[in-house]
């Protein structure tokens, strides 16, 4: 993995709302193919906008947002190559469990013995194999997580987005899914982009973590996670884990020390 081989390239990138307020300001990333990268800021600094832009379900006012998906440009959730998992699960309550992960799979039209295979699979790799005929209303919310997890995961997608997925969740369950994220970016390993508030898990799951200042946001400190791979939750109570946790605290606190642009 090198960033010679930018699966996100991001240029210049603001975003200003019709209101004025003025999200980003100025954002400059690139992400390599392979890469857990974790954004990291306080809240309203614009992450979860920036993730929006490189899912292409927001355009920038200015910049460029470059994708490159399985060799090519692409920037569709639809055909699969983008996979976006959100604060909260999104799933239709009227559906079972198998068929809102096949919900990718529906929209475009195809939901044949393949695709029914993939959902069983995907449920599978985030343990819920067994639920497959449950509601939603059935399961408690980190195994609704995990569904949302599993169809974001069906498709086989390049890069996988998450806006916070675990902040509503209680810490026991939280961890348990750190655990199963990493387990799944190791055995896959699509390009995935992390939003998150919290110091810890942004250090425990990333390769590099990015910064971000308060609004209007943009990227002050672009960090390395020189943690051993495959992690596990052993690596919490390390000496490196602390330092670099202690590292990042630093580099967040300076970020929001910036005071926002007049």
């Amino acid at each position: 993995m090198t960033m010679s081989e930018p699966v996100v390239v991001l240029r210049g990138v603001t975003k200003r709302f019709a209101s004025g307020l003025e999200a980003l300001g100025g954002v400059d990333l690139a992400v390599a193919r392979g890469e857990f990268l974790s954004l990291l800021g306080p809240s309203g600094c614009g992450k979860s906008t920036l993730l929006r832009i490189v899912a292409g379900l927001a355009e920038p006012t200015t910049g460029i947002c470059d994708l490159r998906l399985a060799g090519a440009p692409s920037k569709s959730i639809a055909a699969g190559r983008i996979g976006f998992v959100f604060q909260d699960p999104t799933l239709m309550p009227w559906s079972t469990v198998a068929r809102n992960v096949e919900l990718p799979f529906r929209i475009a039209g195809r939901v044949r013995a393949a695709e029914r295979d993939r959902v069983a699979a995907s449920l599978s790799a985030v343990g819920l194999a067994g639920f497959e005929q449950a509601y939603p209303h059935q399961l408690s919310g980190g195994m609704r997580m995990r569904v949302s997890i599993a169809r974001a995961l069906v498709t086989e997608p390049d890069l996988l987005l998450l806006d916070e997925p675990f902040a509503a969740l209680d810490e026991i369950t939280r961890l348990a899914l750190n655990d199963d994220l990493l387990l799944l970016w190791e055995a896959h390993r699509p390009t995935i982009l992390f939003v998150t508030h919290s110091v810890f898990e942004s250090v425990y799951l990333s390769t590099r973590i990015a910064v971000m200042r308060p609004r209007p946001g943009r990227i002050v400190a672009d960090l390395p996670v020189r943690l051993p791979q495959p992690r596990d939750r052993g690596v919490r109570t390390s000496a490196a884990y602390a330092a670099m946790c202690e590292t990042v605290s630093t580099a967040l606190a300076a970020a929001m020390a910036q005071a926002p642009a007049p």
